[in-house]
């Protein structure tokens, strides 16, 4: 084992030039590989923590216009959604919902306390609404059930509007929706959304009898791939085509947010940065793989007496390859390791940046240990493939001809 070490320590010293920038390459490379692996993990992991806020299994429909003419009508008709939608999707596509629910909104009633007021009006909701949207209870509790069983005069509100009506904490206490009083049950917390949720029941009682629905939301199940997602946005179409008399193609006629397609792309698309990364540092790194097969080479001509002698008195052609592969592979291993430790600093730096300020689409960019062993494997892999050309080269040298050389 010591032999080994001072033959590699030869080797790196005889031509110290060449060997300093071929290491440079090989830790340069895996200090890239490292840096863009923990960035693309970062962003992957504040994009699946984006999603995981929201129910990424559902779709939301919105009314449009229809731009095309149909079944005797004219076109630019405006589409309104109504709340026997709801039964009619359920019934028409129960083979992938799960649920559905759905909003309406009044835009101009005044939401106030003794202490201030908003004129962002309300909205009517299920109790799925807040995850749908992405937000996070701070206190209390959401919209239930018996809320929209017994049409219950309840409200959760923003926490930051929560603060401008109140100076004591506002749960349980009262506040006035228009000429109503409503009571306080829930604060949330949401990055720009800011409305004041009450129980759908309750604000279609408020509605002055229309049956208009702002958007309907619908859980999905059943459905795994995107062409699964398109198959039932285009069911959703077609059964709000038949009730609303318009072309299913017609894509403005209502407007469908497709999350789980979305998701789906994402993700596709993440992944493929993913492995783009791993092509990037792995083609870096070969022109440092390419500079230590090139040392490796030399160290093979300047010792072809040697093993000339070595196989004049009985070595065996394996040896010598296991020799010459092992030095590469200590070779890159060395410079390799720097690169590693390099990249895994600037790392753990990014991810401390990122937390200290709060950046939502990078979240955990750190390496963690099975990033570090592939990248081990692939220098050990990449240090193998540096030695093999070289030491197969070794082999054909003729003990006498070596013998010979001087």
């Amino acid at each position: 084992m010591t032999d080994l070490f001072n033959e590699i320590l030869a080797t790196l010293s005889h031509n110290k030039l060449r060997t300093a920038l071929t290491g440079f390459a090989v830790s340069w490379g895996i200090f890239l590989l490292i840096v863009l692996l923990s960035v693309s993990q970062g962003l992957v992991n504040g994009m699946e923590a984006m999603f995981a806020q929201r129910d990424y299994e559902s779709m939301t429909i919105s009314g449009g216009w229809a731009h095309k003419p149909y079944d005797g009508l004219s076109d630019n008709r405006k589409i309104n959604l109504r709340d026997r939608d709801l039964a009619m999707l359920e019934s028409k596509n129960g083979n992938v919902i799960s649920s559905v629910s759905a909003r309406v909104k009044s835009d101009s009633t005044t939401i106030s306390t003794q202490k201030d007021y908003l004129t962002d009006g309300y909205v009517g909701v299920f109790p799925s609404q807040l995850h749908s949207e992405g937000g996070k209870l701070v206190s209390g509790r959401f919209i239930n059930d018996s809320d929209l069983k017994s049409a219950r005069k309840v409200i959760v509100i923003n926490k930051e509007n929560a603060e401008i009506l109140y100076d004591k904490d506002p749960l349980g206490q009262q506040i006035k929706v228009g000429p109503l009083s409503f009571t306080v049950v829930g604060i949330y917390e949401h990055e720009w959304n800011k409305e004041c949720y009450i129980p759908y029941t309750t604000a279609r009682n408020m509605a002055g009898g229309t049956d208009r629905v702002n958007r309907i939301e619908v859980g999905l199940k059943n459905v795994k791939t995107l062409a699964d997602g398109e198959n039932a946005e285009t069911g959703f179409r077609t059964t709000l085509g038949r009730a609303h008399r318009f072309d299913p193609t017609d894509d403005s006629a209502v407007w469908i947010w497709n999350r789980f397609n979305q998701h789906l792309t994402t993700s596709l698309a993440m992944n493929a940065i993913f492995i783009a990364v791993w092509v990037i540092g792995l083609l870096t790194m070969l022109s440092g793989i390419v500079g230590v097969s090139n040392i490796m080479f030399v160290s093979v001509r300047e010792r072809t007496h040697e093993i000339g002698v070595r196989r004049a008195i009985g070595a065996r052609p394996l040896s010598i390859l296991k020799q010459i592969i092992v030095e590469s592979v200590a070779i890159t291993t060395i410079f390799g390791y720097i690169g590693i430790v390099a990249g895994l600093l600037v790392a753990g730096l990014i991810n401390s940046i990122a937390e200290k300020e709060d950046w939502t689409f990078m979240k955990n960019a750190a390496i963690d240990i099975s990033v570090a062993m592939q990248v081990t494997v692939v220098l050990i892999i990449a240090g193998a493939a540096a030695g093999l050309f070289p030491a197969l080269k070794s082999l054909k040298i003729k003990p006498v001809e070596a013998l010979r050389d001087e």
